[in-house]
């Protein structure tokens, strides 16, 4: 069970470039969301970012250098924003520079925020489709992306099976929607597909093995397979998939399920740039 986001103010996009700041870990699925749409929208220049290790140990995430604040983890940031802070320290974290505090640390608003930014040509969340990518979103994180969690991280057999269940019956869902549409809202991509894609480019490679969640890949489904690839080759998007740092970091991190941190070599047939066959 997932704890709501502490942090859930909005950012003020009149202010202009630079006043905003992101930490993320780019072996995240939730960070690499918001990578993914500070990519497509152009904002390389205007929003500064702040990388943190793959690895995370009982001290959270370990920043890789932050010229912003100077911090070391950034359990930090948490504290600078609220001194009594004593819960869950999560990414991504968007940082107001101006006021030295969190603005916000869920993934949804985040993206909805940099959709709002940049590049007006690129609109991830179009008014007129809003309501269906909202929709879009509810199914598809409580029965697919939360759940290879509730998965991998069950308890009991029964959670487990729940969780089983729950991925693969959405699978299912996803296969026979994009058998009729290109993308999930239709012939455009938006904001639902960049939420869906980071657990896709995982999951043959890490939850179908670390989280037990072996009932078949999604290189084994013909249309969700395509559509990954078709995402994965969408320009600038490739770069944002550190394949490397999302093994050591499902692999080395959570000694609860793999106490001796080995990482598995494979899979070696696993080519996101072969053509999608997708029109």
């Amino acid at each position: 069970m997932r704890r709501k986001a502490a942090f859930r103010g909005w950012a003020d996009i009149e202010s202009g470039p630079g006043r905003y700041h992101l930490y993320v870990a780019p072996a995240c699925p939730w960070s690499h969301r918001t990578i993914i749409v500070r990519r497509l929208k152009g904002l390389d220049d205007e929003l500064s970012v702040s990388l943190a290790h793959p690895f995370r140990d009982e001290r959270g995430w370990h920043l890789l250098g932050d010229e912003v604040n100077g911090f070391e983890y950034l359990r930090e940031a948490y504290e600078a924003a609220r001194p009594d802070y004593d819960d869950r320290v999560s990414v991504p974290v968007l940082w107001d520079r101006e006021e030295q505090t969190i603005v916000n640390n869920e993934s949804t608003d985040i993206v909805r925020m940099l959709n709002d930014w940049g590049d007006p040509a690129v609109d991830l969340y179009p008014e007129d489709l809003r309501a269906e990518i909202d929709e879009l979103d509810d199914w598809v994180y409580g029965g697919f992306q939360n759940s290879v969690y509730r998965a991998g991280f069950s308890r009991s057999q029964e959670a487990y099976d729940e969780a089983f269940a729950s991925v693969f019956a959405t699978m299912e869902r996803l296969e026979r929607l994009l058998g009729e549409r290109r993308y999930l809202a239709g012939e455009r991509i938006t904001l639902a597909d960049w939420r869906l894609f980071p657990t896709l480019v995982r999951f043959d490679t890490v939850y179908y093995t670390h989280f037990r969640c072996n009932g078949r890949r999604v290189a084994d489904c013909p249309n969700l397979w395509g559509y990954t690839r078709e995402l994965y080759q969408q320009p600038g998007v490739a770069e944002t998939v550190k394949m490397d740092e999302i093994k050591v970091h499902y692999y080395t991190t959570h000694d609860s399920l793999k106490p001796k941190r080995i990482i598995p070599a494979g899979p070696l047939d696993l080519d996101f740039t072969a053509p999608h066959g997708r029109a």
